[in-house]
């Protein structure tokens, strides 16, 4: 009778692993606000001139860079317009600032509130 217990218990040790592989795996999740699809996020310029945003409306991948450059005469920054959830520092002629795009985006600078922009996520 013995080996059947063994039998079983081996069995048993074999079911309990194969549940708890599931389970970690069922668990893994992957973090937030990346784009697995995009395996070559692209970098797109918007250029600060004469008091525009230049392009106004740009289409980007879930997963791109956004940079913005100033060439202008003055400082500008880009604030997010809907909830102004986010913005960046006041950077001055010649300087830059970066963002990972991952939301269609409605922004304007908060120094200058005339000057406007838009990012929408390609579907």
């Amino acid at each position: 009778m013995q080996p059947q217990i063994s039998l079983v218990s081996k069995y048993l040790s074999i079911l309990a692993i194969v549940v708890g592989v599931f389970e970690v795996l069922a668990g893994f999740k992957r973090p937030q606000g990346l784009d697995y699809n995009n395996v070559n996020p692209t970098t797109h310029t918007v250029t600060i001139y004469r008091m525009k945003f230049n392009p106004a409306h740009l289409e980007v991948k879930k997963g791109d860079t956004v940079v913005w450059v100033n060439k202008g005469l003055v400082p500008h920054d880009v604030t997010e317009e809907t909830s102004q959830k986010w913005t960046s520092e006041p950077f001055d002629p010649g300087e830059k600032w970066s963002m990972v795009v991952n939301e269609d985006i409605q922004y304007f600078c908060n120094l200058h509130k005339v000057m406007k922009g838009t990012i929408s996520i390609s579907k």
